[in-house]
This record gives C-alpha cells, structure tokens and sequence, in this order.
C-alpha cells in the first residue's frame, strides 16, 4: 500500500462560458453568460454560468436571466443559449484525457472530475505538483480550456482545494497540512452545507470550519440528527474515506479532430473517420460496453455546430457498424449542407455491458 492517499479534483472554469470564448475569440474580454432560456420572452429563463468578467458584477448560476442583463446594462455583453451538445462533445473528450492519469477515475459532472493517483504516485506527494501541471497542460494543449486542480488526501478536500484558487489555479494540501487548510474557511464551504444550513451554524457561533470542528460531535447530532451530526463534524476535521470510482456506465464517448484544411468530399473526410472509429472501437473493448447509438459531428469554417445521429436495434461491438452508420450520417449531411467542415468528430452512447448484448454484422434501424 501507499504510504498516502493522493486524490485529485479537476474542476473546469466557467465551462460553457469557456467554450464560448475559445471558439468565438470575439468575445474575450467580455461579459460572458450562458443562460437556460424558456422561451416566453428574449429574458426569460435563468443563467447557467457566467465568466468571470460577468462575475464581477455580480451574475451568477441561477440568477434569473433578466436581472443579469439588468446588472450588464452598461456593458458590452454577450448573452448565449445552452448548446449542451456542444459542451458534451468537449467534456467526453476532457474525461477521456483525465481517465488516462489516474488509478481511478470518476466523473462527478460535464466538468467535474475526481482522480485517484495514489499507485501513481506510489503515495508520493512530492510528485504531485509535476502531475497536477501536467494534467492542466494537456487539456490546455488538446482542447485549449483551463481548469483548476486540487490535489489532497481525500476527496472533500481535494474539491475544496480545487474552489480555493480559480480560474487556472492548482492546490495542493499535504497530509498533514489538512486541518490548517481547512480552519480559517467559511463553514459553507463544506460539500453538504448549503444555505439554510451555513444560516444556522454561524446563527450558534460557527461561522469557520474550524468553528465546526471544535463543537462537540454530540451537540451537532441534537441540531441535525445523528448521521448529519456526525459527517460535519468528520468533514470538518477533513476525515473523508470515501473511494473513487466510475458511477455506472459512460454516457458517452467521442473523438473530435481539426482537419488540415477545411472540405466537404467524402474522399478527405473518410480516412479521419476510420480512424477516429478505430479509437472508439478499442475504447468499447476496453470498457467492455456496446453502443446503440451513433452520431457524427461536423463543424463547419463558420464554427458552426451540426450533428447527425441513428439509432441501432440493439447494442453492438462491431466496428464494421460503426463505419456503416458513420458513412451513411455523413453522406446525409453531406447531401444537405454546401459548407465546408473544419472540424469533424464521432460519437456513440446508449451503453450497455457487453454480457448482455449480442455482436452482429449490422443492426441499422
């Protein structure tokens, strides 16, 4: 075993928002929101993130989207739609790099990420800033987005550590280390204290971490129960044992590549995406998954985003399906568009273990 546990939390910043900028460079150095839109009215709806430059007058996730634009009135702002298609193309591509560093991996959500390095690192935690660059290095390189890391002991501490410096920031908190990191904090910034709960701590005194972790274990439970009682006062001490690991299936998995000049014939496009089936197709095996779904996407010269997907009768394995349907999404939007694509990509989902799926030729539907 290792001589320590050495967890790593990848959180991406302000992600949508992110993506925006990275692929609209007109917009750096603006206010930047990406909204969920109802569809009532051009301000209703509610913001989903917001860059900095918008934080800094006050936007943020879940504010309704027409007071934000109250509070960018004199601004140059740029309000987006949601294109969570989009966004989970990107974010498969970030996980797949991230599954690649660790022992374990576990994705929390589109832009978060637990990593557990230990064996890696042989528990060594002198190592860890080398890794925790390199990870960053690589999403910026491959994918051209920052994010921050936080390096700890356990999970709960490493998320905070990864919240504590942003954007573009890394954290690390030494074993022994914890509690010192942890004490001077507000006591909301513990995963599981929300609102009304920081509401009541600092209305009995407990306004720091290190407030809650000096209240006698007992007294908590009489406030919130036994089993609430007790995990704030473990988190509080920056006791955490719980595992790393891969909730259930993937919901998907994708592969995106910049061609060496924007096309449209077929002729170009096929050997890119032979290969980037072929790396799909090991990724399965090596999951032991089958596929039920198949999409491609094309981003055109413009930036612009399109996406084609069929759906297969059952599960499989096979390559050869895979080709099949990739060729016959692309010669349809081919047939459609007169835009040349700078970007192409694959995707499949609808997952299920390969123990329960039967391995056929073709499965068109």
């Amino acid at each position: 075993m290792p001589p320590n546990r050495i967890i790593v939390h990848v959180d991406l910043d302000y992600f949508f928002a992110q993506i925006e900028e990275l692929e609209n460079p007109q917009y750096r150095g603006k206010p930047v929101v990406v909204g969920v839109y109802s569809g009532r009215t051009d301000e209703s709806g509610a913001v989903s993130t917001a860059n900095y430059i918008a934080r800094r007058f006050g936007v943020r996730s879940g504010m309704p989207i027409s007071w934000a634009k109250r509070a960018l009135r004199n601004e140059e702002a740029v309000f987006l739609p949601v294109n969570r298609e989009r966004y989970n193309i990107i974010s498969d591509q970030i996980m797949d790099i991230l599954r690649s560093c660790g022992d374990k991996f576990e994705q929390v959500s589109v832009d978060e990420a637990y990593l557990d390095v230990s064996e890696k690192l042989l528990g060594h935690f002198e190592r860890a800033e080398e890794l925790g660059r390199g990870i960053k290095a690589s999403i910026g390189e491959k994918v051209g987005l920052t994010c921050s890391v936080g390096i700890a002991p356990n999970k709960l501490v490493a998320k905070i550590a990864a919240n504590s410096v942003k954007p573009d920031g890394l954290t690390i908190v030494l074993p022994d280390a914890v509690v010192d990191f942890l004490r001077p904090l507000p006591v909301g910034r513990l995963y599981g204290i929300g609102k009304k709960t920081e509401e009541i701590l600092t209305a009995r005194g407990l306004r720091t971490i290190g407030d809650l972790a000096d209240q006698p274990v007992d007294q908590l439970s009489q406030i919130f129960g036994k089993t609430l009682g007790n995990y704030f006062h473990q988190s509080a001490n920056g006791i955490d044992d719980s595992e790393v690991k891969e909730r259930g299936l993937p919901k998907s998995l994708s592969r995106i590549i910049t061609l060496k000049s924007d096309t449209r014939k077929m002729d170009e496009l096929w050997p890119t995406l032979e290969i980037l089936c072929n790396d799909l197709t090991q990724k399965i095996h090596t999951y032991g998954i089958a596929f039920r779904i198949v999409g491609i996407i094309a981003i055109t010269s413009n930036m612009s985003v399109q996406s084609r997907s069929l759906s297969l009768n059952e599960a499989v394995t096979d390559k050869s399906v895979l080709l099949d349907s990739v060729e016959r999404l692309l010669k349809d939007y081919l047939s459609e568009s007169r835009q040349d694509l700078r970007r192409i990509g694959v995707r499949i989902s609808a997952f299920s273990p390969v123990a329960v799926q039967r391995s056929l030729s073709s499965f068109l539907g």
